[in-house]
């Protein structure tokens, strides 16, 4: 290998190390904030004690598929999918009660 080359593949290899730290921390962000969208439905389920018009069949669904993915990233040690699942889990698992509660 030349040098010239040796050297435009250090950099390269250093500028994804750069660009993969930040999509890491991006995913990790995004990991924590995505299932707080669901917040609303949560609020408004618990503040008004009525969940006539919200399907039990969809949220139970949403938990039930959460479910194999956190484990899958607890089987693979991947923080990102941990947190993402359990926090949309929870989230859900809330809203089924809710719905349960409130018909």
């Amino acid at each position: 290998m030349k040098r010239g080359h040796h050297h435009l593949a250090t950099k390269e290899r250093t500028n994804q190390g750069k660009l993969a730290l930040l999509i890491d921390r991006t995913v990790l962000i995004c990991a924590f904030l995505a299932p707080l969208i669901e917040l609303p439905q949560l609020i408004e389920i618990y503040t008004n004690k009525a969940a006539q018009n919200v399907s039990l069949v969809t949220w139970s669904c949403f938990v039930i598929f959460g479910i194999p993915w956190l484990i899958y990233g607890i089987i693979h040690k991947e923080k990102p999918i941990i947190i993402l699942y359990s926090l949309w889990v929870a989230i859900d698992f809330l809203i089924v009660i809710g719905i349960l509660m409130y018909r």
